[in-house]
């Protein structure tokens, strides 16, 4: 088992060599800086990353893009600063290369609105079948767009180890799978039988690696994810409904559903909360409070 640094530790030896090789200007850019890197730090070691200068380019996005759910733009944009200094300076890039600026989509997520089962259903009905499989299992299960382009069966691959309690899934049948969430996290997903035959028709002989929003997948079942199934979902939710929420509306969805399921089942509201986190992958009660709004 690797030995992990503390993350205080680890924040002070990074801001330490960005002062002493005065790329940092401030003490307030340094406090800001310090702050960001021990978040970072704490993430990279539940990933299993040894050390934060060990992160590579691209687990750096993938930090980026978990963030993106839980901190508004401001915050987000320190936070890749912080990242991109330390990676200058530890020569993952170039002096005057930059990080990929991740958009926050928490601004998103609390505009955003749920969908009706019959809204989600027609607005499928006016999608390709490609896009349509994809909607009706994102609207099952809860995905987000690019988590549909990593959907793999549970015995392929292992998930990763969070909180569980006995609630999850309590009361729906179906076949678990498993999928890449935010930071790269490994989590089981429950699709529903009938789609879960619709979408082992769809198998890939052997998988591919598609490229979504500059990060690779790998992809085991022709069906349509990320942003290209993102931006028609819009477009038939427009040519269907006349307005769009975008598809993260199909996750409000879930969360909605899901909790009225789980308090007619007997749950208190608190384990109802925790367990709709689990099932959505964020595992953050105070996120779930939002897609419920």
């Amino acid at each position: 088992m690797p030995k992990f640094a503390k993350a205080e530790t680890q924040a002070k030896n990074v801001i330490k060599g960005l002062t002493k090789a005065q790329r940092i200007k401030s003490l307030g850019t340094a406090r800001n800086y310090m702050q960001s890197i021990k978040t970072v730090a704490n993430w990279s070691k539940d990933i299993g990353i040894n050390g934060i200068q060990a992160m590579t380019i691209q687990q750096a996005r993938m930090y980026l893009d978990y963030r993106a759910e839980i901190v508004g733009q401001k915050a987000l944009d320190m936070e890749r600063q912080a990242i991109q200094a330390m990676m200058q300076l530890n020569g993952k890039l170039q002096p005057k290369e930059t990080l990929y600026r991740v958009k926050s989509c928490l601004d998103e997520i609390k505009r955003s609105r749920a969908y009706t089962t019959e809204q989600a259903k027609a607005i499928s009905h006016r999608q390709t079948e490609r896009n349509q499989l994809a909607t009706q299992i994102a609207y099952a299960a809860g995905l987000r767009a690019h988590e549909l382009l990593t959907l793999a069966k549970a015995n392929e691959r292992t998930p990763d180890k969070r909180p569980a309690l006995d609630s999850k899934w309590q009361g729906r049948n179906g076949e678990l799978y498993t999928v890449v969430g935010k930071g790269g996290l490994v989590r089981h997903v429950l699709i529903p039988n009938i789609l879960a035959y619709q979408l082992e028709q769809q198998r890939l002989a052997q998988p591919i690696t598609v490229v979504d929003r500059e990060i690779n997948y790998s992809q085991r079942y022709n069906i349509a994810g990320g942003k290209k199934w993102s931006d028609s979902f819009s477009k038939a939710s427009n040519r269907t409904l006349l307005f769009s929420t975008g598809a993260h509306g199909l996750r409000h969805s879930y969360a909605q559903e899901r909790m009225v399921e789980l308090k007619c089942l007997g749950l208190k509201y608190e384990t109802a909360l925790e367990t709709v986190s689990q099932e959505m992958g964020h595992f953050r009660k105070e996120i779930t409070k939002v897609y419920l709004q």
